[in-house]
């Protein structure tokens, strides 16, 4: 199996019941993930949170890093719908564009704050491919919402535009949430909104 390629499940449930059970044993996986991180967590542990045998986890799944990069792919996927949802409906927005995103994008951190803490310092490698994946589709929809509000950019390198505000607002957002400093959230969100609203335009009038 190549080194990026997600570990498969042993076994794909077709009947409700058996559904059920490998819900159970992802929801307990997310519980053991959170509270004992991804060296900590164990399919001991896993099998005892869901309630069921180990060998009833074992049916499904070949080992923890199975079950975590399950449970971290649901995760992800929550977390970029909510954001590219709300990215969508910023757009619409007008003036308010840039703080609307910035507030949808404070509000899905924060409500994953135990989640983002985990998977920040421990860095399993489905995070590092998802992260990429999703930022790369936020770069798409930036850099096509920075040429339908500016079609005479000239010579502006939109796509670079889009990368650096991207990768400014994840690395701060996150960075809030992770350190919880001494500054309030709409001190966060004026400084973000006026660093990027000021940059853009400066680079694009």
């Amino acid at each position: 199996m190549p080194a990026d390629e997600p570990r498969a499940m042993r076994r794909r449930p077709t009947q409700e019941r058996s559904r059920a059970t490998v819900e159970r044993i992802l929801d307990a996986g997310r519980s053991v993930l959170l509270t004992r991180g991804f060296e900590g967590a164990s399919t001991n542990r896993i099998a005892a949170a869901a309630g069921v045998g180990p060998g009833t986890l074992y049916q499904y799944f070949p080992d923890k890093e199975a079950i975590l990069e399950r449970v971290v792919e649901r995760a992800v996927d929550d977390l970029e719908a909510r954001i590219t949802r709300a990215f969508l409906a910023s757009l619409r927005a007008g003036d308010d564009a840039v703080r609307g995103h910035l507030e949808a994008l404070l509000d899905a951190l924060t409500d994953e704050a135990d989640l983002v803490r985990v998977l920040s310092q421990d860095r399993p490698r489905t995070v590092g491919r998802r992260r990429v994946g999703f930022a790369r589709r936020i770069d798409a929809l930036v850099a096509g919402a920075l040429l339908a509000e500016h079609p005479d950019a000239g010579d502006v390198p939109v796509d670079a535009v889009a990368w650096m505000l991207v990768r400014t607002v994840e690395h701060v957002t996150i960075s809030w949430v992770l350190e919880a400093p001494d500054v309030g959230r709409e001190a966060i969100l004026d400084e973000l909104t006026a660093m990027v609203g000021g940059y853009l335009g400066r680079r694009l009038g």
